[in-house]
């Protein structure tokens, strides 16, 4: 109810100003005096009224729209998808509604009318203006409308930019707000995600498949640390039961490489996950098999001892 009551009341502000100004202007001298003596105040306060009427219109209709999709639940792909473009289409919307609210005012006065008109009619000189003064923000403004429809992330999308992690928290026209997985903001120019690579782990799906690397040493039993990972997945609900892995993937002189892989259903459950089994795994082969650790050998040939 609050949010209707803050476009009713300037509605009905802004409406009372039209009746009073058609009314009293053509009806009552004194009127005509205090109009002559405060010229186009009363245009000014329609104006105004009604480009602040159709900017919490426009946040009205994005929380109205935005009710029927749910971005708190885990399978929320659809939900940010459109919670991206709307949120950046009522931005470039809003800016629209001021430029022309400011134009209408400026036209309303006859000695200035002709920058009112220019803000109008003159788009190509502006433009041509615009782009030698402001190459950046113009091509700033243009990249975050090239997301808002071609989405390479999302609101709530899990990324490594800059060598840091974290989930994408604002998207605006001219800059982009990723929290980063310890509390901080990295700030960018929406330019950067267009010219420069960044990974997204959540670009399709929510799910992801996170890697453990154990090292240990050429007697480590390979079977039993596969039963192992299986007791330690059945036992936590991170596990979405859908990936789990083990294999050899290298062998250098001193150890052997193990890989695991388990998918979860988000990022930061994965990390969770990656945690857990690489902890436990250790814990298992310190109690059962501290032989398997990695160690370094040395021989001595006892031929050369002897001499």
């Amino acid at each position: 109810m609050k949010i209707y009551r803050r476009l009713i009341i300037p509605f009905l502000v802004t409406l009372l100003l039209v009746i009073a100004k058609i009314y009293y202007k053509g009806e009552s001298e004194s009127w005509e005096g205090f109009w002559s003596y405060l010229p186009h105040l009363n245009t000014i306060l329609i104006i105004s009224g009604f480009t602040w009427c159709l900017l919490v219109f426009t946040g009205i209709l994005k929380r109205i729209f935005l009710k029927q999709y749910d971005i708190s639940k885990e399978d929320n792909l659809r939900a940010r998808k459109v919670y991206t473009q709307l949120n950046i289409l009522q931005k470039i919307t809003n800016f629209v509604i001021i430029v022309l609210g400011i134009g209408l005012i400026l036209i309303s006065f006859e000695p200035i009318r002709k920058i009112g008109v220019g803000v109008f009619a003159s788009a190509g000189v502006a433009g041509i203006i615009i782009g030698f003064s402001a190459q950046k923000a113009i091509g700033a403004l243009i990249a975050g409308i090239q997301i808002a429809f071609a989405q390479p992330f999302r609101l709530d999308d899990a990324v490594v930019v800059e060598g840091e992690w974290g989930w994408i928290e604002e998207i605006n026209l001219t800059y982009v707000v990723v929290r980063i997985w310890d509390q901080r903001r990295l700030v960018l120019p929406t330019t950067y995600f267009l010219e420069k690579p960044f990974q997204n782990w959540t670009r399709s799906s929510a799910d992801i498949i996170g890697s453990v690397f154990l090292y240990t040493d050429y007697t480590v039993p390979f079977d039993a640390l596969r039963e192992e990972l299986d007791r330690i997945l059945e036992k936590t609900n991170l596990w979405d039961k859908k990936v789990k892995v083990l294999q050899v993937t290298n062998a250098s002189e001193r150890t052997v490489e193990s890989r695991i892989l388990v998918s979860a259903r988000n990022s930061p459950t994965a990390w969770d996950l990656r945690v857990l089994v690489r902890e436990k795994m250790i814990e298992f082969l310190q109690k059962n098999y501290p032989d398997a650790l990695p160690k370094t050998r040395v021989v001595l040939d006892r031929n050369e001892t002897e001499k």
